[in-house]
C-alpha cells in the first residue's frame, strides 16, 4: 500500500513536517556543536543525544506497528522513563553519524510499517504520538532554543 493510500496519510504527512523541522535545526549547527551538551541538563543531553532519543522511539514505534500487523500486539503499557533511560544508554556516546543514520533508518522503517496498517486504531495513535508527531513538538521549543544557542556563541 502506498503511503497515500494509507488512512494515516494526514498524520505521515504531519510527521514529515516534523521531522524535517528538526532535521533543518539540527543541520544548522557544526558538527562539534551537536556534541556539546546543553540541551537538557540532569542528565547532560546534546543534540546526538537527542537524535538517538527520538531515533530509538522510532524504532519501538515500528516494532510495534509490525505487531499490529502480525497480530502479535501487547498494548502500550510501557514505562516510558525506563524507555527513556535504556534508549539513552544504548546510544551513550556513540558517534554523530551512528546517531543521525539510526534515527534516519528507524523513521524511515517506522514510516512504512505505520503504512501498512490496516486502519486506525487507538493503539496506533497511540505510537504515533509517542514516537513521531507529538514527540517532535514536544522537543521542537526546546532545539529551536538550543541550536540558537549554539549559534549565537560562534559570534560572541
Amino acid at each position: 500500500m502506498a503511503e497515500t493510500d494509507t488512512p494515516y496519510a494526514a498524520d505521515l504527512d504531519a510527521e514529515e513536517r516534523g521531522w524535517y523541522e528538526i532535521a533543518t535545526l539540527v543541520r544548522t549547527c557544526l558538527p562539534d556543536e551537536r556534541l556539546e551538551p546543553g540541551y537538557y541538563r540532569d542528565p547532560d543531553w546534546s543534540l546526538r543525544d537527542l537524535v538517538g532519543h527520538l531515533g530509538t522511539w522510532l524504532a519501538e514505534a515500528a516494532t510495534q506497528f509490525e505487531r499490529l500487523v502480525a497480530g502479535t500486539y501487547e498494548g502500550h503499557d510501557v514505562d516510558i522513563d525506563g524507555l527513556n533511560a535504556v534508549f539513552l544508554a544504548a546510544m551513550h556516546g556513540q558517534p554523530w553519524d551512528v546517531a543521525w543514520t539510526q534515527a534516519n533508518a528507524a523513521r524511515t522503517r517506522m514510516r512504512q510499517a505505520w503504512a501498512r496498517l490496516p486502519e486506525p486504531t487507538d493503539e496506533a495513535a497511540w505510537w504515533i504520538r509517542k514516537s513521531a508527531v507529538e514527540h517532535y513538538a514536544q522537543h521542537s521549543d526546546r532545539l529551536a532554543e538550543w541550536v540558537g544557542e549554539l549559534v549565537a556563541r560562534r559570534d560572541a
